[in-house]
């Protein structure tokens, strides 16, 4: 799906959406500049490296992707389930940034 690609729009696909908390929030703003992202479950550091490329106009150094495993949570007196998501941890040399908001 994802083999080749030009445009922004397949990029935007790749990279679901910025994942904003408390800790990913922190380790951007400090010195190493890690910048945490959902990503599609199809991608990998490849896609994920040429997608920030296009979109952000950086270059990444490291790009580290970690699943998350489905929860089973009991809400309300009924069990349900959690999806598990695929993300991704975007490491950029000292200076650049990724302007999010």
């Amino acid at each position: 799906m994802f083999k080749h690609y030009n445009n922004i729009n397949t990029a935007s696909i790749v990279l679901t959406r910025p994942r904003i908390t408390e800790k990913a929030t922190a380790l951007a703003s400090t010195e190493a500049g890690v910048y945490t992202f959902e990503v599609s479950a199809r991608a990998n550091k490849v896609l994920v490296a040429d997608a920030v490329k296009k979109l952000f106009k950086v270059t990444p150094v490291k790009v580290n992707i970690i699943n998350t495993k489905a929860k089973t949570v009991f809400r309300r007196g009924k069990v349900g389930t959690v999806g598990g998501i695929k993300k991704a941890m975007i490491y950029l040399k000292k200076g650049d940034k990724i302007d999010l908001i």
